[in-house]
């Protein structure tokens, strides 16, 4: 079925990863799996997870107020433990921590009340879970884990039974309570999609929900890819979204002080958007709720550039293929109006080449100031180079500038290789 059209314009999206992994700073699920810490020592983080000062609304005010426009929750990460109240047991931080309660209903009520889409995050695996057999579940000569695993490869159909209807159990739930406007999956690299039944999955959550979006790991019942932690060179077909941390890391792990700078995530967000994705940021709150205030002054920096140049982000589509500009790009939706995006003072003039246009006129977004501009050269129909005046020092943003190119008529571009 089509892409949702609330997707592609949506632009930005915030990624939460949050957990009893955030009790010890332990990276999500992963920790036990590699062997940085032992499955007795992650499962002990379920004492210290309190939830004592979250609060979806000061969170969802955040993610309203820096422009995003959709955030995702993970409710079941690797480990097993689900944040919500769930009827299909296994482990969740109702009964299991000292949080004591659902911590899902508040997050989608929350979002709901700003006008913003619910994103709610699986992972089909599940390496705690007793029928399921995961490709690794302790380090070699470590005592085996509470929660009995079949071995790798032998294993119980009887047992995969009962694990995918517990994976479908939890997925209904999800479904019939929250009724989320997007499905993020993940995990599903242990098995094959016939293994998952992937088929019989979907069904399953379209039958209630058929506008929900689903992502690329629903592998092919999904309905747009998800690169992780590096922009795509070449954009993906069809919809698609970056998946990008603050830092180094999805979850809350005080040690990782490597943080993108406000600069950095406006390149990353100008280049995805001028590619047509969108870029789901990725913030780890501690355990009791509160996301870091280097999280949070990144989150802000980002969101007040894009309330500069929202004519630029929402609304838009891709913009120029490489080679035109040297910088990202986006187009409006009626075609009309190219923004382009500087991310470096111009000395002299931004050039634009292989536009067949005439340029009514050129202004720098954020301040109104009309700029000049001219062409030189081309020949019959090979167009020449638009330039454009540079803009003052007062017009520059102090991250990324951007001009604003309205067009005679829809965007019209040469491709060819030039008169001989």
């Amino acid at each position: 079925m089509p892409m949702q059209p609330w997707f592609p314009d949506a632009k930005l999206g915030v990624f939460i990863h949050y957990g009893v992994y955030a009790v010890g700073g332990a990276a999500e699920s992963w920790s036990f799996y590699t062997g940085e810490m032992t499955h007795e020592q992650y499962m002990k983080q379920l004492e210290g997870f309190t939830a004592s000062k979250y609060d979806p609304d000061a969170w969802a005010e955040l993610f309203a107020r820096i422009g995003a426009r959709y955030a995702v929750l993970t409710t079941k990460h690797h480990d097993g433990v689900a944040l919500w109240d769930t009827g299909h047991r296994s482990l969740d931080v109702v009964r299991d921590t000292p949080a004591g309660r659902d911590l899902v209903t508040g997050f989608v009520d929350a979002l709901r009340e700003r006008g913003l889409k619910v994103g709610l995050y699986y992972s089909h695996s599940d390496w705690n879970h007793p029928d399921y057999p995961s490709v690794r579940h302790v380090r070699p000569g470590e005592p085996p884990s509470p929660y009995s695993h079949a071995e790798p490869g032998k294993e119980d159909p009887a047992a995969w039974e009962r694990y995918l209807a517990y994976r479908d159990g939890h997925v209904r739930e999800l479904m019939d309570r929250f009724h989320p406007d997007l499905l993020w999956f993940d995990g599903e690299w242990e098995r094959t999609e016939e293994q998952w039944r992937m088929d019989e999955l979907a069904e399953l959550i379209l039958a209630g929900n058929p506008d929900a979006v689903l992502n690329a790991r629903m592998l092919s019942h999904g309905d747009y890819a998800t690169p992780e932690q590096g922009t795509p060179l070449q954009a993906p077909e069809g919809p698609w979204e970056l998946c990008l941390t603050i830092n180094d890391s999805w979850s809350h792990r005080p040690q990782d002080r490597d943080f993108k700078s406000v600069r950095q995530l406006v390149r990353y967000f100008t280049e995805t958007i001028g590619m047509g994705g969108n870029l789901l940021l990725g913030a780890g709150p501690r355990e009791d709720g509160t996301i870091p205030e280097e999280q949070i002054e990144r989150l802000e920096g980002l969101g007040a550039w894009i309330g500069r140049h929202t004519d630029a982000v929402y609304g838009t589509v891709a913009g120029l293929p490489a080679g035109h500009h040297y910088g990202p790009s986006t187009l409006s939706a009626d075609r009309r109006t190219l923004y382009l995006v500087c991310f470096d003072a111009p000395r002299d003039n931004v050039s634009l080449r292989g536009l067949r246009n005439e340029v009514k006129r050129v202004t720098v977004l954020g301040t109104g100031t009309e700029l000049g501009h001219h062409v030189t050269g081309g020949l019959d129909t090979v167009p020449g180079v638009t330039w454009i005046d540079a803009p003052a020092a007062a017009d520059l943003d102090e991250y990324a500038t951007v001009l604003a190119v309205e067009l005679e008529g829809e965007l019209d571009l040469y491709r060819g290789t030039g008169r001989d």
